[in-house]
């Protein structure tokens, strides 16, 4: 009993067993399946995670993406900005570079429209530097033209009767006025009318008589000294060549010219210190050496035209274009001057700086030609007359 019991059992226990065991297998087998599907499953749930993980980067790529351009946007605006604002700067920095240029132009004309209207505003504006030669030489001729317009009486304004005296009162004009010079040798002259008796005058009685002109004692050495040499070299005559002018005590190139071109009808320059000043505010030229300046100014006339020339320019120094206050408004030559603007432009008040005839006052001889006289010029009253 107890074997096929246990028979019993073990066939039980054998079928049992085997289907025990299959579905031991069975379940081994669906655990198998199963770990295999949950093996196949593992990756599905990675590739589930990696899909969300892919989704959130592309949302991430897209939503940070989208914010990082935006917060990257304003870095460039700035960057942008920053590029574009040297150019505001140049732009607004050029107006101020420019400015200064409209400026220049309104200065210059004002010299010109203070006083005299449109034609010396060209003057001021065209400078003669850089001038040609031939420009030089119309201007220089027109500017004589024109003073010969306005000073058709021009003349010597030393007085005298001949040579002799025309060297001695031409040596006594140094360092004063030919109005002085014209008070000063009616008595010199009374006294010693030739050579001959200046040359053996009493030095101290001659001193006496020339004290009003200054320098006195200088003068009285060379005016007795020139009548010597007349007397000893020339037969008390006043020669009529420069080489022997220029010989006499006293006599330089300026006093030779004076008596060639006045005295003799030879044509001469005379460079004193108003046709110096004039010619070199006409820019004729630059030199200051008077030998230097009557070559050039020489060279811009014909011969011919030399001893008027140096009349009609100090005639004009003296009566308008003074060295201290040149009368600009008054000029009748301003568009042609270079130096217009330098004296008083005001033509009111430019008037009131005119001398002479030009301001209705007496001229500077005693004894002026009637020409001088006809154009309404007065002569000069003698000495101690007030």
């Amino acid at each position: 009993m107890s074997a096929e019991r246990d028979s019993a059992v073990g066939e039980q226990g054998s079928d049992g067993g085997r289907k025990t065991a299959g579905a031991a297998r069975t379940a081994a087998a669906g655990t198998g399946a199963s770990a295999s599907a949950a093996k196949k499953a593992a990756p599905s749930k990675k590739a589930a995670a990696r899909k969300p993980a892919a989704a959130k980067k592309a949302a991430a790529e897209k939503t940070p993406g989208a914010t990082k351009p935006a917060a990257n946007k304003t870095p460039a605006k700035k960057a942008s900005a920053a590029k574009k604002a040297p150019p505001a700067k140049k732009a607004s920095s050029a107006p101020l570079k420019k400015a200064p240029a409209p400026r220049k132009q309104v200065v210059a004309p004002k010299k010109a429209t203070a006083s005299v209207p449109a034609a010396p505003a060209k003057t001021v504006a065209a400078h003669p530097q850089g001038e040609s030669r031939t420009a030089l030489v119309r201007r220089a001729r027109r500017i004589n033209r024109e003073l010969a317009e306005v000073y058709p009486y021009a003349h010597p304004e030393l007085d005298f009767e001949n040579p002799f005296q025309l060297v001695v009162a031409t040596v006594l004009s140094a360092q004063t006025t030919d109005l002085r010079v014209n008070q000063t040798t009616p008595a010199l002259f009374a006294k010693y009318p030739t050579p001959e008796d200046l040359a053996a005058a009493n030095p101290e009685e001659v001193e006496e008589i020339l004290r009003p002109t200054g320098f006195f004692r200088a003068k009285t050495k060379s005016v007795i000294g020139l009548s010597k040499a007349l007397v000893e070299q020339f037969g008390g005559e006043v020669p009529g060549r420069l080489e022997d002018l220029v010989k006499l005590p006293g006599v330089g190139r300026k006093t030779a010219f004076v008596v060639l071109g006045n005295a003799f009808g030879r044509p001469g320059i005379t460079v004193d210190t108003h046709f110096q000043r004039l010619v070199r505010r006409w820019k004729w030229t630059d030199e200051t050496d008077p030998d230097k300046i009557e070559a050039g100014v020489g060279a811009l006339f014909p011969k011919s035209d030399w001893t008027d020339l140096s009349h009609h320019v100090i005639w004009h120094g003296r009566r308008i274009c003074h060295a201290r206050k040149p009368a600009c408004g008054a000029c009748p030559i301003a568009p042609l001057c270079p130096a217009y603007g330098e004296g008083e432009t005001d033509p009111e008040k430019a008037k009131k700086l005119l001398k002479y005839e030009k301001a209705g006052q007496p001229g500077q001889r005693l004894k002026p030609p009637q020409a001088y006289l006809d154009a309404g010029g007065r002569a000069a009253p003698p000495l101690g007359a007030g």
